[in-house]
């Protein structure tokens, strides 16, 4: 079921709901953090929220909507009207914009090249992290992964993990990803493209990407998407088993 989120968060309520449990994976670009998340979040029965998709969904509004980059308030204030939101009846979940999916629309190397500067607008940034929280108070059982989940969207979630790899490494994951879906790729471009999209990230104002101090920090160089899954399983599991809880399926 696609659920539309509203701006407003009256009706919503700020009680906490008894069984909430927020897990956030945090990391740079090529890390398998979206992978990783929607991989942990079906063994342990909880919702997924990729936010980057959230991100390349505005990135490619902004793009087929032939804007400059100096209207930058026109631009929000159509990926306002457009709704984003997520289908999900999917696995993973869709990103919708005005209810039309937009999963294959958003892997597109224009999108790609385009989305670390949208990232970087500190009025589209405030619009996403209501839109998570949101997504949070309707779905509170959720892994989510971005860059600044732990610290700015969800600084009181349950367990946080931050997800790092060697850029080179990152560059030849998501070169992979990309030929995977059909695209061309050179891997000496998407390794400066990663290069720069780090700067960008953990310099910017507004949500820049850096590691929670509480959160538990993960290498995955040198291991498979099984592996650091069954880590960070592994780490939830003994954070529940330790706060005396009883709701994952074992």
């Amino acid at each position: 079921m696609a659920i539309a989120l509203s701006e407003s968060l009256t009706g919503l309520g700020d009680t906490v709901p008894d069984d909430q449990l927020i897990i956030t994976i945090d990391g740079p670009a090529g890390t398998g953090k979206s992978t990783v998340a929607r991989m942990l979040a079906r063994r342990l029965g909880l919702g997924f929220l990729d936010t980057g998709a959230m991100y390349r969904a505005a990135t490619a509004i902004f793009l087929d909507s032939k804007l400059d980059r100096e209207q930058v308030g026109e631009f929000v204030s159509t990926v306002i009207g457009a709704d984003l939101h997520f289908d999900w009846s999917k696995d993973p979940p869709v990103i919708l914009a005005w209810d039309d999916p937009y999963d294959a629309r958003i892997r597109d190397q224009d999108v790609t090249a385009t989305v670390s500067w949208v990232a970087t607008l500190g009025e589209l940034r405030s619009h996403m992290v209501r839109k998570q929280r949101i997504i949070a108070a309707q779905q509170p059982r959720l892994v989510t992964e971005g860059r600044d989940q732990g610290s700015i969207a969800f600084p009181d979630a349950f367990v946080k993990f931050y997800l790092d790899a060697e850029p080179g490494i990152r560059a030849r994951r998501r070169a992979e990803q990309l030929r995977a879906d059909g695209h061309a790729v050179d891997e000496s471009v998407m390794l400066e493209r990663i290069l720069e999209r780090d700067r960008v990230d953990s310099t910017r104002s507004d949500g820049p990407l850096i590691c929670p101090e509480d959160a538990i920090v993960v290498d995955t160089s040198g291991m498979t998407v099984e592996q650091v899954v069954d880590h960070l399983e592994a780490a939830v599991r003994e954070r529940v088993s330790a706060a005396g809880r009883a709701d994952l399926p074992s």
